[in-house]
């Protein structure tokens, strides 16, 4: 197994040590507790672990608000154990950011497969992510510059290959991408909806 930090989050005193045994035996090399009255975003800020180990013994609506809000800030694989089977609260943990989501009831099983499975999963996870944002934002700059581009066509009279090579000349004359430049040709000519962040 990696050697990872854990931020473990237990109320249980008996089972935490269980868990963090568990967690020693399968190669951890450190294990973390969140301090007295700090919230789980609060922890992971301060402590930046590898892994987050929610032990439950029953589920808990309130505290998928405070994945939810790691998920989106500061994300990272989160394990769940909990004692009881409730199929809608997985489905609540899981769209909340829960990567593993294990039914222990009275046994601990051995966390390292999960703990791994999990670790796996979110890195996957945040793979796809990464290029699905990064196809959206090509596509997003394409449809851009064949915008501009017909823009050119229509006020200059350029064919296509010149609109093309006017706007790459451009980009390349003042050290600017080409999506940049179009645009600079789509805002000047008063085109809508063009956001901030295009």
């Amino acid at each position: 197994m990696l050697k990872l930090k854990v931020l473990l989050i237990d109320a249980e005193p008996e089972r935490a040590r269980i868990v963090e045994a568990h967690l020693a035996s399968a190669g951890a090399t450190l294990t973390v507790r969140p301090r007295p009255g700090e919230t789980l975003p609060e922890a992971v800020a301060r402590e930046r672990p590898d892994v987050v180990i929610v032990d439950m013994g029953r589920p808990d609506r309130d505290y998928l608000d405070d994945i939810r809000r790691v998920t989106h800030h500061n994300p990272r694989p989160v394990v769940m154990f909990v004692d009881a089977d409730d199929p809608a609260f997985m489905e609540a943990a899981i769209e909340a950011g829960v990567s593993s989501y294990t039914v222990v009831g009275m046994a601990l099983p051995d966390v390292k497969p999960i703990v791994r499975a999990a670790v796996a999963m979110f890195r996957r996870y945040r793979q796809v992510e990464a290029e699905l944002q990064h196809t959206r934002s090509s596509l997003r700059e394409r449809l851009l510059l064949d915008r501009a581009k017909s823009l050119l066509i229509r006020q200059r009279r350029m064919s296509e290959p010149e609109a093309h090579r006017w706007l790459r000349r451009q980009a390349m004359e003042r050290s600017r991408r080409a999506v940049d430049i179009a645009i600079e040709v789509l805002r000047a000519a008063g085109e809508k909806g063009l956001s901030d962040d295009e």
